[in-house]
């Protein structure tokens, strides 16, 4: 299957997506009422069998999670949504938040129902003011329409949700370091284990998943979990949204099934923009090693990319022509990796200064070829050694960069300077931008 599957995003179009009306008018809530008539467990079961997978970048199995938490276990338990979507490329959550929040509102209601929890919080990226606006009113709404707080629906159940807002740190999109945000600590990756399953939020224990992974369960609870594993493939069922951004005609959200390709995605968006040629993008964000032309092909779902040596990710398909210096791109995303980097550990605090002054000279054409082997020296003691994954999708981009475009680092250096015009790059703040 490869047409668009709009599922979270059909009612985009209306004026009053944002609404609880709008939301109830096309079936809003109703599989809240379903998830109620059942008992918890069988709908964790359903999350199960429908094989959906976490859409926040690592695809562990939803259902699967929630099944982590201990039965025994004396403390509340919580459910967390990462909101803090932050990772360069990636604008899924946002737009659907602002677009359709009861869609994840609802989700969040039957998801707590399942695990069993009463308080569940949204972590919301601090800068996007007007979605925390438009989601707070969202959980007002709600609360007046009896579906959240005590009895909902006559149900006996009781939740209560929070919307939060974080500071605007990157490194809060890592779950353990955003549940030390939520507490009110400096947002720093934690120790694992025990993993927030076991002793999470205010130590209980917590399930944490991503926007779109929540707001996914509303219509699996509607229509069945064969229902979802008609789309997809075999191992990654579903749907998802795509992210297209930079040198495409028509960028934006694009929702198909997974296992779709970049071909057939630009050919939806309407192709390279000027009819240039592709010259390298990242099919999840750039924290995901590099494809090229060479993997239009390459079906978008979590085996067949990784089997093409990258990661699928958030879906975050950034899209650049042939008039990009692939290492002015690359030092763009070394720096914001410098500045967001939480310095806790020293392979991170470290690595990705280093990476930022090696590229720096490199796209000045004031290195040498042993600084590409000094890059990929300190890749080899970032990946796996640093407190979480900021340091190793740090070394995506680096590392695929040399590996694909050895060639263009060497012309800088051979050269002098970038063989590339600033003039005519469509890169960021390019004349032709």
């Amino acid at each position: 299957m490869t047409t668009l599957t709009p599922i979270l995003t059909k009612n985009w179009d209306q004026p009053d997506s944002f609404t609880l009306a709008g939301y109830e008018r096309d079936g809003g809530y109703s599989a809240l009422r379903t998830a109620l008539a059942m008992e918890p467990d069988a709908i964790v079961q359903t999350v199960k069998d429908s094989g959906l997978r976490g859409r926040g970048g690592a695809g562990f199995p939803t259902g699967m999670k929630w099944g982590f938490l201990p039965a025994d276990s004396p403390n509340p338990r919580y459910l967390v949504v990462n909101a803090d979507e932050s990772e360069p490329g990636t604008c899924k959550d946002i737009p659907l938040m602002m677009a359709n929040p009861h869609v994840l509102v609802e989700g969040v209601i039957i998801s707590s129902y399942a695990i069993k929890s009463n308080h569940a919080f949204i972590y919301v990226r601090g800068e996007v003011l007007h979605v925390i606006r438009r989601l707070q009113q969202a959980v007002r709404d709600a609360y007046a329409a009896g579906y959240l707080g005590e009895n909902i629906l006559g149900s006996g159940y009781d939740l209560e949700l929070v919307v939060h807002t974080g500071a605007g740190a990157y490194i809060c999109g890592e779950e353990t370091a955003l549940l030390d945000s939520l507490e009110g600590y400096r947002g720093q990756p934690r120790l694992k284990p025990p993993f927030p399953a076991v002793a999470g939020l205010y130590g209980g224990p917590t399930v944490i998943n991503n926007v779109e992974s929540i707001a996914s369960v509303p219509s699996i609870v509607a229509n069945g979990a064969d229902w979802f594993t008609s789309m997809g493939t075999e191992k990654s069922a579903g749907f998802g949204i795509f992210s297209l951004s930079g040198h495409v005609t028509r960028p934006g959200q694009y929702e198909a099934p997974l296992g779709i390709t970049l071909r057939e995605l630009l050919d939806m968006a309407g192709g390279m923009r000027g009819g240039r040629r592709l010259k390298f993008w990242t099919p999840g964000g750039s924290s995901t090693p590099l494809f090229t032309d060479e993997h239009l092909d390459v079906p978008l779902d979590f085996e067949s990319v990784g089997a093409a040596g990258s990661m699928l990710g958030t879906r975050a398909l950034q899209i650049f022509d042939d008039t990009v210096c692939v290492v002015r791109a690359v030092l763009r995303w070394s720096e914001f990796y410098a500045h967001e980097s939480c310095g806790k550990c020293t392979p991170c605090r470290e690595g990705t200064y280093w990476y930022k002054q090696l590229l720096k000279r490199l796209e000045a054409g004031q290195g040498s070829e042993e600084d590409l082997d000094t890059l990929l020296d300190l890749s080899d003691n970032i990946l796996g050694r640093s407190f979480c994954a900021l340091g190793d999708g740090a070394t995506s981009p680096v590392v695929s960069s040399i590996k694909l475009f050895r060639d263009e680092y060497i012309r800088h250096f051979e050269q002098g300077g970038c063989p590339f015009d600033p003039a005519k790059s469509t890169l960021w703040g390019g004349a032709a931008v």
